[in-house]
């Protein structure tokens, strides 16, 4: 028998990182990956940027959110997790829509690293060119 929650489910992705977010109502805990957020992520300017759609939306201390974050760096993930607490805060409430789309925190950054091309050091450096 499938049971009923109050818990949203969504996901953020920034990069190559990927997080699952469920936020349910609470007193404003944020766990990742089993810790606490600012042990996870360690400092103040991470921990602001998750908080970001919650601020807009005046939600800052009514919700638990617990997230897996797989792959990329420290700030990968924090984006990756403010992208998942926005979308799951749309679909709490339909109606916070137009406020997270106009701060731009609903728009997946598409910006990834560029691969390497064989014959090259890099993605966009040359080897020094030689005309004799």
């Amino acid at each position: 028998m499938v049971t009923k929650t109050t818990e949203i489910w969504a996901t953020g992705r920034r990069k190559c990182a990927v997080a699952r977010v469920r936020i349910k109502p609470g007193n404003g805990k944020i766990v990742v990956n089993g810790k606490e957020a600012a042990v996870y992520f360690g400092g103040d300017a991470l921990l602001g940027f998750l908080n970001q759609p919650l601020a807009v939306t005046d939600m800052v201390g009514k919700f638990d959110i617990f997230a897996n974050i797989d792959g990329g760096g420290p700030c990968g993930q924090a984006g990756a997790m403010r992208h998942g607490i926005a979308r799951a805060l749309v679909k709490y409430e339909e109606s916070l829509r137009a406020v997270l789309k106009n701060s731009g925190m609903l728009t997946r950054d598409a910006r990834v690293k560029e691969r390497k091309k064989s014959g090259q050091p890099g993605a966009r450096k040359r080897f020094q060119f030689s005309k004799r």
